[in-house]
């Protein structure tokens, strides 16, 4: 995919006013957490179950995507909420999410996903994308926030806690229910499929900060962190995942995954056969116990990410973007694969934490 363009288009994700009303009503907002180990606040996006009387807005609309209808900063129902931890892809942020969070924030969860800093959009390098820690963190300080917080405490179960992650976002996910990557066979990987997107991000050299490219350090994983790269991320509070396309499937060890008591459901987008070998994870979900593996027919990996607008793909192209992250062709409509993931997410979480 071309980078340059997807983190031009999330970075300029826009509120705009909306006059359909979404039934039941949802909230949305941005809050700034306290954060440790970046040594900077994280921003953080909210989505929960609202019956203000307020305006929609269309959250993370923008010229490519489509975004989802939300009140924003409205007042949240009363009552105790399961959280769910949302962990975007690399290079695009939790808005590109807003579509789930919607939905699931519709059936009653408070959904909370970060920016993560170095793997965001407008600012993301090669070196950063490695360090899953730095993002599973991430996680466990929105965890600590809100159930400690004294604007979120009276909302918040916290003893529900789910983590959907999608991508890179779903690696994190795996990660904080207790997955171990390893550093050997992740480079193995890369040796063998050099023109997978990541193994070419890692192999490219530049990276963007502050929305502009940058010349950014090769990433050579032998050479990586081992230590970090391969540390338990397991946070106990969380007791539901979901992990859709995991970009570390073909790394993590599989007595880690062996070792996993999180109820657990897997996700691949595409039909049988077309899944990439980077995110394909049915043998790693054979590994977790328990865990539900599903693949979506007439999907691709891009499918997960929001509708399209209708010229999207002109705007994409005429934009030197390679990558068919909206033509369709060939497979189903975005919105009706959405409603599949849908029904598969909400399902999964009310079943775990409802």
């Amino acid at each position: 995919m071309n980078r340059r363009l997807l983190l031009t288009a999330l970075a300029t994700i826009t509120l705009l006013p909306w006059t359909a009303s979404a039934e039941p009503s949802v909230g949305a907002t941005t809050i700034s957490i306290p954060s440790p180990h970046r040594g900077k606040p994280l921003s953080v996006d909210v989505w929960y179950p609202s019956d203000a009387k307020a305006p929609d807005t269309l959250i993370g609309d923008n010229r490519i995507f489509t975004g989802a209808a939300a009140k924003a900063d409205a007042a949240i129902d009363p009552g105790r909420h399961p959280l769910i931890l949302l962990s975007h892809g690399s290079g695009s942020r939790a808005q590109g999410m807003a579509w789930i969070a919607a939905r699931l924030a519709a059936k009653g969860f408070i959904v909370a996903g970060p920016d993560h800093p170095g793997t965001t959009s407008g600012d993301s390098t090669p070196i950063a994308t490695p360090r899953i820690w730095e993002r599973t963190q991430d996680l466990s300080d929105i965890i600590t926030w809100m159930t400690g917080d004294a604007r979120w405490t009276g909302s918040v179960d916290a003893a529900k806690i789910g983590v959907i992650g999608f991508s890179l976002g779903g690696s994190t996910a795996l990660e904080l229910i207790g997955g171990r990557a390893d550093l050997n066979a992740y480079a193995d990987y890369c040796d063998r499929y050099t023109m997978m997107m990541d193994c070419q991000w890692f192999a490219g050299g530049i990276g963007f900060v502050d929305g502009k490219r940058v010349a950014s350090p090769v990433v050579r994983l032998r050479a990586f962190d081992k230590a970090h790269f391969e540390q338990s991320n397991l946070d106990p509070r969380v007791t539901s995942g979901v992990i859709v396309d995991p970009g570390l499937a073909t790394s993590f060890k599989a007595d880690s995954l062996r070792q996993i008591k999180v109820a657990t459901t897997i996700i691949n987008l595409g039909s049988p056969g077309t899944v990439p070998v980077a995110v394909y994870a049915q043998k790693l979900s054979a590994e977790i116990p328990g865990a539900q593996y599903h693949q979506i027919p007439g999907s691709n990996h891009f499918s997960f990410l929001p509708v399209c607008k209708p010229d999207a793909q002109d705007v994409l192209s005429e934009s030197g973007d390679p990558d068919p992250i909206c033509d369709g062709k060939g497979l189903r409509d975005r919105a009706e694969v959405h409603k599949d993931a849908e029904t598969l997410i909400v399902e999964a979480f009310q079943n775990t934490l409802k």
